[in-house]
């Protein structure tokens, strides 16, 4: 990802995101490596949730596999007492994920997904 298209591209999207009512901080990982691709926000360390969230990533990938389940992963939600944060696999490259955190006084889930889903189609790697 070194193409400067791209990562403007990325930078662009990200930020798009935190635009978003509530958004706190998002990123573009890599479950691969668990590596930070891109991120923007504050209020947490995003290379700690980008390697952690990709073992989150890569245990329900086992399961769905283990399960026998032909499904792709759309979303994966995680609610705590004061934020969302999703976790959206991309569809054309599934190793890759955008994460969005989110306050959750402030922000409306359904929202948020419908712009994560939105942003994620536009997003060219």
């Amino acid at each position: 990802m070194t193409d400067i298209a791209t990562v403007s591209n990325v930078q662009t999207s990200l930020e798009s995101l935190l635009r978003i009512e509530g958004a706190m901080a998002a990123a573009l990982v890599d479950s691969g490596s668990g590596m930070l691709l891109g991120g923007v926000g504050s209020g947490l360390d995003l290379d700690v949730a980008a390697a952690g969230n990709t073992e989150v990533v890569r245990a329900k990938l086992r399961t769905a596999k283990a399960l026998g389940l032909g499904d792709a992963i759309d979303d994966i939600l995680i609610t705590l007492t004061t934020q969302f944060h999703i976790i959206r696999p991309m569809a054309k490259t599934p190793e890759v994920f955008i994460y969005l955190v989110l306050d959750r006084e402030r922000s409306n889930l359904a929202m948020a997904r419908i712009k994560t889903k939105e942003v994620e189609a536009q997003l060219a790697l």
